[in-house]
């Protein structure tokens, strides 16, 4: 690949990144902070993936940003990510399985966010070693 195409594939998820963290803290902000009527509107929210989802959105704006600026830690903060996204979906799982209340959209969700952040740092850690 070459450099300007690997440049901007990094710069992409970049984007990405930044942009999926900062919905991600805006929707779970107002979730968690918006009062009563947020909270009812949300339905059967799961609190641990919720929470976990709101914090996690800082750690996709950050990891947005070292991949933008070609930084060696955010490869590995994709991987953790990646790997701390796929714990709390399996234990989602086992909420859901043993019979705790839940959405139907955060299995969507959850898929969405696990598959998006192992493309992110499968991609980030293939194409990063060409740029560094």
């Amino acid at each position: 690949m070459s450099t300007s195409k690997a440049d901007w594939l990094v710069k992409s998820l970049a984007g990405v990144a930044v942009l999926f963290g900062l919905l991600t803290v805006l929707s779970g902000g107002r979730t968690l902070f918006g009062g009563e009527a947020a909270r009812l509107a949300a339905g059967a929210i799961v609190p641990f993936v919720l929470w976990f989802n709101f914090v996690a959105g800082f750690a996709y704006v950050t990891c947005g940003l070292g991949l933008w600026q070609r930084r060696r830690w955010a490869v590995p903060l994709a991987v953790f990510i990646a790997a701390a996204t796929g714990l709390v979906f399996a234990a989602f799982g086992v909420h859901a399985w043993i019979g705790g209340a839940y959405e139907t959209r955060t299995v969507g969700a959850m898929t969405l966010r696990t598959l998006l952040w192992a493309g992110i740092a499968a991609t980030a850690h293939r194409v990063l070693r060409q740029l560094i």
